[in-house]
């Protein structure tokens, strides 16, 4: 289980993330994306802004367009890690396959 107290990780879009952050079931993701998953996810929760999420290779950057207000942090491949965030907790976390 990787859910802590005092998390900053308040809210989630994408079930299967949720379900992997709480309970650790890769039933939702791929499997293959887990042990990427449990870093940025640990990061995520730990972070307060999100600046914090800008690390050397996770390709961090702010989204334009309907996702303005939102950051993704490359998983593998197409695959991405967005969220927004609300004061310093980090909010609407998704998993995304960007083709």
């Amino acid at each position: 289980m990787m859910c802590y107290i005092g998390t900053v990780i308040r809210t989630f879009r994408h079930r299967g993330i949720r379900k992997f952050f709480e309970e650790g079931s890769k039933a939702g993701i791929q499997p293959n994306h887990a042990a990427r998953l449990r870093i940025l996810l640990t990061t995520l929760n730990l972070a307060s802004t999100p600046l914090d999420m800008n690390r050397a290779g996770w390709d961090w950057h702010p989204l334009k367009g309907d996702l303005m207000g939102h950051w993704p942090v490359s998983v593998n491949g197409n695959w991405r890690l967005t969220f927004s965030f609300e004061e310093a907790d980090a909010i609407l976390v998704d998993y995304r396959d960007y083709h």
